[in-house]
């Protein structure tokens, strides 16, 4: 899994925004995206490439998965590990319980 990133989210905003306002100067879209990165610094062109893309899809004029839907789907993920550890909590202390009944008492 990804970690943070390392550039904040108002550069990778203004990083995007640039590429669009500039990308009528250029022959292609990777000479714009290649311009703004070395321009702000970004390491790799493709990093940005990867925010236009993502930008695109959350505006909803390119398919795929949303920023919003992506969290949406990684805190389900987490919710269901927490209720499969609590599901298995809950089957342990049941068979105890149940073993703790067939146990013959014997009375003093």
């Amino acid at each position: 899994m990804a970690g943070p990133s390392q550039y904040p989210l108002e550069l990778r905003r203004r990083a995007v925004r640039m590429v669009a306002e500039v990308r009528p100067d250029y022959d292609t879209e990777w000479a714009a995206m290649k311009a703004v990165a070395q321009k702000l610094g970004i390491g790799t062109t493709e990093t940005l490439r990867k925010w236009v893309r993502q930008d695109q899809t959350d505006a909803g004029t390119r398919p795929g998965v949303t920023t919003e839907e992506s969290a949406q789907v990684k805190a389900m993920k987490k919710e269901i590990a927490e209720l499969k550890r609590a599901n298995e909590i809950l089957k342990a202390a049941a068979s105890f319980f149940a073993a703790e009944l067939d146990r013959p008492h014997t009375r003093s």
